[in-house]
């Protein structure tokens, strides 16, 4: 059976209707903290604001596992429905699925033992510490939830059902967003209620997706009687490397700027940090979403043979990714004090700093979008080796790079202007690449 969901034509409007659900579904995924994050500012107190981000480094981790299984295993799925080898398909979802959740236990359980000496490396001193623990503990109990409903996301979209995971992730997203003002606004659960509003968030829809995926076998995948295949596994790790990378690579840097920031300015220089790093989540959603919503269209076209719709599929994609792009710099740059207010009260030290790193972090939205479809383009061929380099050089490397630098130099103007440099290097390692792979991938001809 063809799933029309891929095989489809590719114009704008199909593409976009296509991916759109994605986009919306990241745009919802990122408001999980930012949430978080606006909740706790306002009614707990800019310390507990900077403990959020202090402790996201942890929970990065987490989300590194089921993203890099979600969209490994959705590129090879992608292809084999493009071969037509539905069932053997299938018996790879259920297996890698099966191996996520249980490797996600393990590494909750060792959080759980190791959770004080892990809070005080990421860089809380006394004063936050207490914060700290009351968010991730009980933040740790839903992290295989959290694993599966990010590999879900992805299975929505190579199962042609996008509208699905949509669906599911917008009552999980408004689910945390009720629960937050239940939990802290009127029970005075402080931070920890955050963390709980959120935890149920991710609960609503991994269970959903489980029973989905179980019970429906009409779907084009559906969980079938697992086949243990080794190979499947490692180029399933492999084919997501890039989005474990980037995942990864944003624990370590987050862990750096607070680090860097607490030196340089304080408690209110963490939460200045957490708040451009909070805005960055939702601002580059769209971009991510886009990526996430058309890679199976990748994969399906290259696995079918389909040349001309990979160079149509790959024009539509530069524009969008462009455009934008230039869209975000633009709103950025004219809304930074609005953006600002909504995490700190106008007139504060906080807010003065936000503000202005806003006004210097906006230029590097004009890279980002390239840079992040580029390293998902070579994922969903099948390419992880191109798709780790780059997401490594961008989001680790040439970020940590010029943040030392930058800092050392500048100060805080450097730590503002740190990503802009990165992801202009980013930029043109990506044009780079895309113009060597050309013909093994015939996107270009």
């Amino acid at each position: 059976m063809i799933d029309q969901g891929l095989e489809r034509k590719i114009t704008v409007p199909s593409i976009l209707k296509f991916a759109l659900p994605s986009m919306v579904m990241m745009v919802v995924m990122s408001l999980y903290t930012v949430v978080d994050g606006m909740f706790v500012s306002r009614l707990v107190g800019t310390d507990a604001f900077s403990a959020v981000n202090i402790v996201y480094p942890l929970l990065s981790f987490v989300i590194a596992l089921g993203t890099m299984f979600g969209t490994g295993i959705t590129a090879i799925v992608s292809r084999k429905l493009g071969e037509g080898k539905q069932q053997e398909a299938c018996e790879n979802v259920t297996f890698i699925t099966l191996f996520a959740v249980g490797l996600g236990i393990v590494i909750t359980v060792l959080s759980f033992v190791f959770l004080e000496k892990i809070i005080y490396m990421l860089g809380a001193n006394e004063d936050i510490y207490a914060y700290c623990y009351a968010y991730a503990f009980p933040l740790l109990f839903f992290q295989p939830a959290n694993i599966l409903q990010l590999e879900f996301q992805s299975l929505f979209v190579a199962n042609g059902k996008p509208h699905i995971g949509l669906t599911v992730t917008v009552a999980g997203g408004l689910a945390n967003v009720i629960l937050d003002y239940v939990f802290i606004g009127v029970l005075n659960m402080g931070i920890a209620g955050a963390a709980v509003a959120t935890g149920i968030g991710y609960c609503i829809p991994a269970f959903f997706s489980v029973f989905y995926f179980t019970f429906n076998r009409k779907a084009e995948l559906h969980f079938v009687k697992p086949k243990m295949d080794w190979k499947v596994l490692l180029n399933s790790m492999t084919n997501g490397s890039s989005e474990m990378v980037s995942n990864l690579s944003g624990s370590i840097t987050t862990f750096l700027f607070n680090i860097i920031m607490m030196r340089l300015v304080g408690n209110e220089g963490v939460a200045a940090i957490s708040i451009l790093l909070y805005l960055d989540f939702v601002l580059i959603a769209i971009s991510l979403g886009y990526s996430m919503g058309v890679a199976p269209l990748f994969s399906y076209n290259y696995g079918g043979g389909n040349v001309s719709k990979l160079r149509k599929l790959y024009k539509i994609s530069i524009g969008f990714c462009m455009g934008v792009g230039a869209v975000m710099t633009v709103g950025t740059l004219l809304f930074s004090g609005n953006l600002a207010s909504v995490f700190a009260e106008r007139g504060s030290r906080v807010y003065e700093l936000a503000s202005t790193g806003l006004m210097v972090y906006a230029f590097g939205y004009l890279f980002k979008g390239y840079n992040i479809f580029s390293s998902a383009m070579f994922t969903a061929f099948g390419d992880g080796k191109v798709s780790a380099i780059l997401s490594f050089m961008r989001t680790l490397l040439f970020l940590v790079l010029f943040l030392i630098g930058f800092s050392v130099l500048f100060g805080v103007n450097g730590v503002w202007s740190a990503s802009v440099a990165a992801e202009l290097m980013a930029f043109a390692l990506a044009v780079f690449y895309t113009i060597k792979k050309r013909t093994a991938y015939h996107y270009l001809p």
